[in-house]
């Protein structure tokens, strides 16, 4: 957990060697200004020009003179101020040039170490640090280090965090991984053509102006409309696949590892112990090439993808390792909703089902995109029966089933006894579990 803290809180126990970031760190934020400007000048061309023309040399080299170097001073002021040290128990942050302010992160608390390289830092040969921490709410960072600096803290902390001796903490290195699958690109490029959103996206940018200019004829109510939704559409597909490309899930001793990126690069982990649901997804337009989606949720962190798209089999088995001793669940094996459940939701009831397995409670849903969500029972929080008066009067149930990263998995119109059996006996199906479940501190 993150808390601030003073000066004197950490001038006790043994001194440690406190450090700098990279001296290209005060550079990071330098575009925002020149971003704003071009985005006013955007918004409003006609002031802006008004606003240049007034604007005379002297005055405009007079102005650069000034604010260069006073912010050119802020950065480097920025960056003197900001140390950074490792503990036998905790990472310390110190940041601040007025107002001071020390972040004490425990290293039990830390779920994930990634390191990431946007493009720019890539060129640079830097590296960010972001690390999620239980309790908080975003993840702290340590923007920039040098690439390998930035691994071999990893590294270090990763080694601290499952116990090592701080003196050989440093000499443990990087844990060996094994590669499990790539996603190769030409199939990332066709699982999105697939994809329903991509095209709904697209066909909204493409109709929704056009209708626009034919009702108003007016060229900036069209282009306010257009600029959005076709940012939404490149979101939906080359957003994607340049956050996608080169997807390669390996394993280690501290987690399944996680590298993509075309433009920004990744190197993520997901925390052992800390998966609390898997879901695969089975988009409509993907079943008839066997490939699926693999989301997680994971408490404490912020990864959610498994898998951007993998064949069935081999997304089962990674799955495998993320739930050891998990099998999952055929479709076939899947108890359906009762006949009457079609008086609560036409047609889309044929999607429910579910089957409570000695390790798990799966739940699927969706005919046109299938999602089949399985919760291990050790991660089950609390459990929820829900029942509408229209659902009274058919006799059938919603149990949910909460995990521990703040989601829920529901089993829809169940029958009304089933369910209540089922939210009697999932206490203590989650009770045993924990006996048998994964530790959560790194390479436990």
């Amino acid at each position: 957990m993150t808390t601030p803290g003073t000066d004197d809180a950490v001038r006790s126990g043994p001194p440690v060697t406190e450090r700098r970031l990279h001296p290209v760190t005060p550079l990071r934020r330098a575009w925002a200004p020149v971003a704003v400007l071009i985005g006013w000048a955007l918004h409003d061309p006609d002031g802006a020009q008004r606003q240049l023309t007034r604007l005379t040399t002297t005055t405009l080299l007079t102005a650069l003179g000034v604010l260069i170097p006073a912010a050119a001073l802020y950065g480097f002021l920025s960056w003197w101020f900001t140390h950074f040290a490792v503990t036998e128990t905790e990472l310390r942050i110190r940041t601040g040039l007025l107002f001071r302010r020390t972040a004490h992160i425990r290293l039990e608390r830390i779920q994930a170490v990634d390191v990431t390289q946007p493009l720019l830092a890539r060129v640079a040969g830097v590296a960010k640090l972001r690390l999620d921490v239980i309790g908080a709410d975003k993840k702290d960072e340590l923007a920039f280090l040098g690439e390998s600096e930035a691994r071999a803290l990893r590294a270090e902390l990763l080694a601290r965090a499952a116990g090592f001796a701080p003196e050989t903490a440093r000499e443990v290195g990087e844990a060996p991984s094994r590669r499990l699958v790539n996603v190769p690109p030409r199939v990332l490029a066709v699982s999105l053509l697939l994809t329903g959103a991509t095209w709904g996206t697209l066909i909204a940018a493409l109709v929704v102006p056009l209708v626009l200019w034919l009702f108003t004829h007016n060229l900036w109510t069209v282009l306010a409309t257009a600029v959005p939704l076709i940012g939404a559409a490149g979101a939906s597909s080359v957003g994607r696949f340049v956050t996608e490309y080169d997807w390669t899930v390996a394993e280690s001793p501290d987690g399944l590892r996680i590298d993509r990126g075309l433009l920004d690069r990744a190197h993520e982990t997901v925390p052992p112990g800390r998966v609390q649901t898997v879901r695969i997804v089975e988009p409509l337009l993907w079943r008839r090439r066997g490939w699926v989606r693999v989301e997680l949720d994971v408490a404490g962190s912020s990864n959610s993808v498994l898998l951007p798209v993998a064949p069935r089999e081999v997304a089962v088995s990674v799955v495998t390792r993320v739930l050891p001793g998990v099998t999952v669940p055929v479709p076939a094996s899947m108890s359906p909703s009762p006949r009457r459940a079609a008086r609560c939701v036409p047609v889309w009831w044929r999607g429910y089902g579910l089957t409570v397995t000695d390790a798990v409670f799966a739940a699927r849903h969706g005919l046109l995109r299938r999602t089949l969500a399985l919760v291990p029972h050790a991660k089950v929080q609390s459990v929820r029966l829900t029942q509408g008066p229209w659902m009274r009067l058919w006799k059938v149930a919603d149990v949910h089933v909460d995990n521990g990263a703040g989601k829920a998995v529901t089993a829809r119109l169940r029958d009304a006894q089933e369910a209540a059996e089922l939210l009697r006996a999932q206490a203590e199906r989650s009770r045993t579990g924990r006996k048998g479940a994964l530790p959560d501190r790194w390479m436990a």
